[in-house]
């Protein structure tokens, strides 16, 4: 299987409804109205960075978001604000999740005192489920894949006029996953005052960790409107077994990964690649690249056991995987091309997002504990 795609991007992005609306998002204000909100925090991790001879490493821990533990919550609390302000008489909300979207949903139902009904695939954790039942909202287990669960969520949303909160679109459904990556820019509207500068970014390379495609999709979106061809190199991390944004760039379309779907990495354990993530992908990132579970754990023990005084970081699988990409760059001899194609040298700035916390309490204690 191939490891690396090398992309070539021209950084133009279609007129489109998602383009619009994230124009038009006002996300990071209606984020401050909710009593949970509070900036996540931003680490310049400098001792990991001489360590790995690299310039900077900054990681953005998004698993001290609105206590869900996990960054999905911008995305569902707003696009579930925007539903119900067009249509204030929905009482059920439904999607489909692995883990952390689904609570999200629920949490965001929740908080307007709305019924949510959560479909998860039979790979799902009794941690995650319990996660999101814990918001009050039925959650359902299928004998199905992630993108078999989105078209089941999809099918009984429509027969039972439930209003589907789903973090992928596809034809005829675009507007609410568009909502969802509106959300998303929030996270990255706080680091205007630091890192991501008006006139040129502080940062020379992002590692973005890849699931459908909609969260780095909206990353790729935001520094590609914020500075063009200035913007940072981009490159996508996913699974060796489920890498469906990899696969579908090196097969010039949106195609369902090849691979057994065996990965601790759960939320990045998805099918088909997002229809209007990927239009947006395929024009601006730099490179793609999969990696093994094994260097998703090296990543959570780097971030867990921190080097002198670097902050701690708790780190899910998921949340990881940009660190582990990082390190496989560095340390694989065939990753040299890659590596000349996006300047890594020991002068990069680097940015990682750390999009989750312990969401798998278990395996994560089962990872760091094999130190």
């Amino acid at each position: 299987m191939n490891e690396i795609f090398l992309n070539f991007p021209d950084n133009r992005l279609k007129n489109s409804l998602t383009n619009d609306i994230l124009l038009k998002s006002n996300s990071l204000e209606y984020h401050k109205t909710l009593e949970e909100y509070a900036e996540t925090p931003l680490y310049d991790l400098k001792n990991l960075s001489r360590e790995l001879n690299v310039g900077k490493i900054y990681v953005k821990d998004e698993s001290k978001r609105f206590n869900l533990n996990a960054f999905k919550g911008l995305g569902a609390s707003y696009a579930v604000h925007k539903a119900l302000s067009l249509y204030p008489n929905i009482s059920v909300f439904c999607t489909a999740t692995d883990g952390n979207h689904g609570r999200a949903v629920a949490w965001s139902a929740a908080k307007h005192n709305k019924k949510a009904v959560i479909y998860v695939p039979k790979q799902t954790t009794d941690a995650r489920i319990k996660a999101i039942a814990d918001h009050g909202s039925e959650v359902i287990q299928l004998d199905l894949n992630y993108e078999d669960t989105c078209q089941y969520a999809s099918n009984i949303s429509k027969k039972m006029n439930w209003t589907l909160i789903q973090d992928t679109s596809w034809i005829n459904y675009e507007e609410i996953p568009a909502y969802i990556m509106s959300g998303y820019l929030t996270h990255l509207r706080e680091m205007e005052d630091s890192i991501n500068t008006l006139n040129n970014p502080d940062i020379d390379i992002i590692f973005l960790q890849c699931g459908v495609g909609s969260w780095p999709a909206t990353c790729i979106w935001y520094y590609i409107n914020r500075y063009f061809k200035k913007k940072p190199k981009i490159v996508l991390v996913e699974p060796d077994e489920s890498s469906g944004v990899l696969q579908s760039l090196l097969s010039n379309k949106r195609i369902t990964p090849k691979g057994n779907l065996n990965t601790i990495m759960a939320g990045l354990n998805c099918g088909i690649p997002s229809m209007s993530g990927w239009e947006i992908i395929k024009n601006g990132c730099d490179a793609a690249i999969s990696i093994s579970d094994e260097y998703a754990k090296k990543a959570i023990r780097t971030l867990y056991y921190p080097i002198k005084d670097d902050e701690r970081v708790i780190s899910g699988e998921s949340g990881a995987a940009g660190l582990g990409g990082l390190i496989k760059c560095l340390e694989v001899n065939k990753f040299n091309v890659l590596r000349e194609h996006i300047g890594l040298n020991s002068k990069s700035k680097i940015l990682f997002i750390n999009t989750e916390g312990n969401t798998d309490p278990e395996n994560f204690k089962s990872i760091i504990s094999s130190n």
